[in-house]
Order: C-alpha cells, then sequence, then structure tokens
C-alpha cells in the first residue's frame, strides 16, 4: 500500500507541476507578472521567493496546484486602471495561449515520455497468438495459435502492446479488422469481428473475439505430490512438446486439451535434458462451479514468452510519440462521447483508487511501465482539462471564446452561472468515479 501511494502522489506530483509549469512560462513569456506558484495543499513543505517576486510552494499532499497571477479581481484596486504586467491586461489571444497553455503541455509531456520510450527501446511480448476459443471470430476465421500479428489493418506492428493498443481502438467501432497474419514464412490475412466495448473491466473485448497472447513454452514448474502428473513421472522442468495429436505451442494449448480428457488416457509428449519421451496419463475429473468436468493432472505450467525489443531513431521517436499522444486523446475524445450517447458504460470512468492501483502495478513492473502509465495519465490530463466545461482551463477558453464573438466578456452573472454548473458537473463526475472505485473494488 506505501509503495503504491508513494507511485501514485509521484505521478501526481510530475503531471500537475509540468501542467501548472505550462501557465507559468507562457505567462512570463507574455509579460505577466506571477505572484505564486504552489503546487499541492496541507502543510507547506517548501517555500521561497525569487528575484522576480515569485513565491514558491511546495505543500505536503500534491494533489491539485495553481499560478496565482497579478488579477485586477483581487489585486488591484477597483476602479482603476490594470496595469500591463496584469493577467486582465493582455489580449484575447494572450490569454488564450497562457489557459491553454497548461493542457498543451500535459500533452507535450506525453510525447517526451513516448519518444523516449522509443529512443531507449523496451523489451514487449511478441505478437504471437495464442489457441482461439472455439466458436469466437478468430477461430472462425480460421487463426491458430502460433499465427503471429504482423500489421492491424495495414498498419505494421512489432509487438502485442502496439497489437492490442491498436485493437482496443478499432473496438470502440462496429466493423472488420484485418489482420495481416504469418506462420512458420507464410504471410496472409484474415478478418474477424471485434465486439465493441462496453465495460472493460468485466470483458475484454480482444479475449472475446478469441485473440489471446500466446507463444509461451509450456513448462513444468512445480508437480503436486501424489497427483495424476507425479505418478505418470512427469517431472519439474519438462517442457511439454505435445499433448494427445496436438503440437503443444503455447501454455493455453496444453491446459485446454488437459481439460478435454477427463478420466480419458492421454499422451503427452515431454523434452527432458534434451531427449523427447513419452508420458501417458489419464486426467481426473473435477466439477467445476459452472457444472462443467474438466480433466486434471496437479502440475502448475509456466512458459517464457517470446520477447522482441521495439526501439526507433530519435526523429523517428518523436514522430511516433505525436502520432501517440494524437491516437490516445483522440480515443479518449471518442470514449467520452459514445459515454454522452450511451454506446460505452459510464463504468469506464475511474477515480484516484483505480488510478493509485495502476501507479502502483506499473511501477512495480519496471520503469517503462511506470513512464508509460505517467504519459496516459497526461494525455487523460490535458484532454480533460480541455473540455469547455467552467473551473476548467476549457472552460475559460470558452468564456473567451465568448469574448472574441461578442466583443465583450459574459457578464459576471452568466460566468457566475457557469461556474456554479461546472462545479456541478465536475463533483458529479468526482461522485461517480469514487463510486466505480469502490464497486470494483467490493465486487
Amino acid at each position: 500500500m506505501f509503495f503504491t501511494l508513494i507511485a501514485f502522489f509521484a505521478a501526481l506530483g510530475i503531471l500537475i507541476t509540468f501542467h501548472e509549469l505550462g501557465h507559468y512560462w507562457v505567462a512570463r513569456a507574455c509579460g505577466v507578472r506571477i505572484l505564486r506558484f504552489s503546487i499541492g495543499f496541507g502543510r507547506v513543505l517548501l517555500k521561497r521567493v525569487d528575484k522576480h517576486g515569485t513565491e514558491w510552494a511546495i505543500s505536503a499532499i500534491p494533489l491539485g496546484g495553481y499560478v496565482k497571477m497579478l488579477d485586477e479581481n483581487e489585486t488591484i484596486a477597483a476602479g482603476t486602471q490594470p496595469p500591463a504586467d496584469s493577467f486582465q491586461a493582455q489580449s484575447v489571444a494572450r490569454r488564450v495561449a497562457i489557459v491553454a497553455a497548461g493542457p498543451v503541455f500535459n500533452l507535450l509531456l506525453a510525447v517526451l515520455f513516448y519518444a523516449l520510450l522509443n529512443v531507449v527501446g523496451t523489451q514487449e511480448p511478441a505478437a504471437v497468438l495464442g489457441t482461439p476459443a472455439v466458436q469466437t471470430s478468430a477461430a472462425k476465421a480460421g487463426i491458430e495459435a502460433g499465427d503471429r500479428i504482423t500489421s492491424v489493418n495495414q498498419k505494421s506492428v512489432q509487438s502485442w502492446s502496439q497489437v492490442r493498443w491498436e485493437l482496443m481502438q478499432q473496438a470502440s467501432d462496429v466493423g472488420l479488422v484485418e489482420l495481416g497474419l504469418e506462420h512458420d514464412g507464410r504471410e496472409f490475412t484474415r478478418s474477424i469481428e471485434l465486439p465493441v466495448i462496453q465495460d472493460p473491466s468485466k470483458e475484454d473485448p480482444l479475449r472475446l473475439a478469441g485473440l489471446v497472447l500466446g507463444g509461451a513454452t509450456p513448462i513444468v514448474r512445480s508437480v503436486v505430490a501424489g497427483s495424476v502428473g507425479e505418478k505418470a513421472g512427469i517431472l519439474e522442468g519438462d517442457v511439454i512438446v505435445r499433448a494427445a495429436q496436438t503440437s503443444a505451442t503455447d501454455i493455453t494449448q496444453v491446459i485446454t486439451t488437459i481439460q478435454q480428457h477427463p478420466d480419458q488416457t492421454l499422451v503427452l509428449q515431454v523434452e527432458r535434458a534434451g531427449k523427447i519421451q513419452d508420458i501417458t496419463l489419464v486426467p481426473g475429473a473435477v466439477t467445476l462451479d459452472s457444472g462443467a468436468v474438466v480433466g486434471r493432472i496437479g502440475i502448475q505450467l509456466g512458459g517464457d514468452i517470446p520477447m522482441v525489443e521495439v526501439s526507433y531513431g530519435p526523429l523517428e521517436s518523436l514522430q511516433k510519440g505525436l502520432v501517440r499522444t494524437a491516437d490516445t486523446a483522440w480515443f479518449s475524445l471518442r470514449m467520452m462521447g459514445k459515454m454522452l450517447i450511451g454506446e460505452v458504460s459510464w463504468k469506464n470512468v475511474s477515480g484516484p483508487v483505480t488510478i493509485a492501483d495502476y501507479a502502483g502495478q506499473s511501477a512495480r513492473i519496471g520503469w517503462s511501465a511506470y513512464i508509460s502509465f505517467l504519459a496516459l495519465v497526461s494525455v487523460s490530463l490535458g484532454v480533460l482539462n480541455l473540455l469547455p466545461i467552467p473551473m476548467l482551463d476549457g472552460g475559460h477558453l470558452l468564456y473567451y471564446l465568448v469574448e472574441i464573438v461578442r466583443g465583450k466578456p459574459p457578464s459576471p452573472k452568466w460566468v457566475e452561472i457557469g461556474q456554479r454548473a461546472g462545479f456541478g458537473i465536475l463533483a458529479s463526475l468526482m461522485v461517480l468515479a469514487l463510486f466505480n472505485d469502490l464497486m470494483r473494488i467490493f465486487t
């Protein structure tokens, strides 16, 4: 729990700080005087005043932050002309640039994170498929275990994470997806239909379509004492190369074959110390909660998933970082739109509990997973703040758009009404997000 909280607060601190630095740097470039730059709330841990008169403060809890500029509403006496270095004295174009800088900087930070991952390179699972479940789109299309995906809708892919990203974007729309495949040097294409995403927390559209990661060599990690497997002579470290008449290209295939032979003779071919030998056994019959009867032999299987290194040159990495950030932002907007019209479940809205959980999980996996998580949340933060909701940066941009169209800013009355409406919308979203978090925990 402590590690998860550290990862969560570190992520928030980085993303919020960069967001506020966007406002700060652009405001300074426009000649606006900055009174205070604050990150977090609660007890102030660090505070100093620089040569420009700006007070810098870091508080104990890094939830939120702000940049306080010289503003006629508080600092300038009523009825006097605002000085040239105040925020309100700036042109509409400059105010738009200052306000938009925060979300834009979050998007740029995501570009840099994705570019960094592309330059350094990451080890990712190869896009090798496992055995598709019967009656799924993949099975009906003739996809088999060991097929390697090389393209999605003619867009080249190298790893399973790239495949998953492309397919998850396609899963938000109805239609066929064309997969480029390779198996034993033979290249071909197959078309499958992905189910539309409703609630990813309960169902995975790729798995429902029969697309599962495969390629892991089935290795016996342990054997239960007194089990069918031990009595038949299976040893820890054995590599299963064939189950019945099917070549064991992945763990899923072996498990499925064993489960399909309750109280039936089954021949497993294993590799031990470089030699191949056959082991004949009869899996015991076990009745599941669903009522189905499956075979079990009392062994635990593990496997080494084939990996590929994905890396690019600096310029290509930057270009791919831009594309990935744009794709992620557009995907987020599309999902929001589908939630509004009821095509996607509101259960997809996540709150701080879920985000903290993902922060901890990604940090435990490694720095590359954590950087990828930061990039994703940075895009989400940027997109969210650009929404035309009062109290967010996008709400202020909406006011400036009205000012440009009307030639004067909206009246204080309408601004107040907008602020109240914006607060209500944000409060409702927060309650929904927390409710979804709690439902995921308890169900």
